[in-house]
């Protein structure tokens, strides 16, 4: 009797250990975690198509992630989607006022995600600013209507 106790306890365990060990995978693939944010700033920029970029997007500098889309919203100023970006804090005064982002895709069908470049002006980014210049998505589908009208007109 004590025997199959001691078995049902480290079938349990064992369960329990998986079910964690998913719930961490789940995590690291959805690029969320546990840990509390640290030091961090916003930043805006304007895109006039952002494709299929979402909240929780990474933001990359050089292929590192330095942070998150916190949120997407349309201007109805301009009719353009502004995007409100959560970046380390150790970058806050350090990115030039010149940087540029532009909306790139982690190989052919990837997900997006948005891409900083950095400028050389004295001037630098502090939290709340806005980089003025942005690129858009490009959008599999224009490529494939352009394409395809280029090669009817032909």
């Amino acid at each position: 009797m004590k025997r199959s106790k001691t078995m049902e306890l480290g079938v349990g365990l064992f369960m329990l250990a998986g079910i964690v060990g998913l719930v961490f995978l789940g995590l690291r693939v959805s690029g969320l975690s546990l840990s509390l944010p640290s030091d961090t700033f916003q930043l805006e920029a304007n895109f006039a198509n952002i494709g299929s970029l979402k909240p929780g997007s990474r933001v990359a500098l050089a292929g590192v992630t330095v942070g998150r889309v916190e949120s997407i919203e349309l201007d109805t100023e301009w009719y353009d989607a502004r995007v409100l970006m959560e970046l380390d804090g150790q970058l806050e005064g350090q990115l030039p006022q010149d940087s540029t982002a532009a909306i790139l895709t982690s190989g052919l069908l990837g997900e997006q995600y948005i891409g900083l470049s950095v400028g050389g002006a004295p001037e630098t980014l502090a939290d709340g600013d806005t980089l003025r210049d942005t690129q858009s998505a490009i959008v599999l589908e224009e490529l494939i209507q352009k394409f395809v009208s280029s090669m009817i007109k032909e």
